[in-house]
């Protein structure tokens, strides 16, 4: 996620990052390059997803990004 949102700031394009609170201690996140939404849990961050979007893709990753991929589906 890093890669892409680095390259759509590049180009001028909007980049929001919607983060859970736990994320942001040790920086697990890394450098932010648009705007950043904290949030207080991962539930909280899907629904802030789904009220902000239009449209969803999932990059390669693991369960994590299965279960978001599917809770948007459904």
């Amino acid at each position: 996620m890093g890669y892409v949102s680095t390259a759509m700031a590049r180009h001028k394009r909007q980049v929001l990052g919607i983060v859970p609170s736990a994320f942001t201690v040790n920086n697990l996140v890394g450098e932010t390059c648009g705007k950043e939404i904290i949030v207080a849990t991962m539930h909280e961050r899907l629904l802030k997803m789904m009220e902000l979007s239009d449209a969803f893709i999932a990059l390669p990753g693991g369960f994590g990004t299965l279960e978001e991929l599917f809770q948007m589906i459904s």
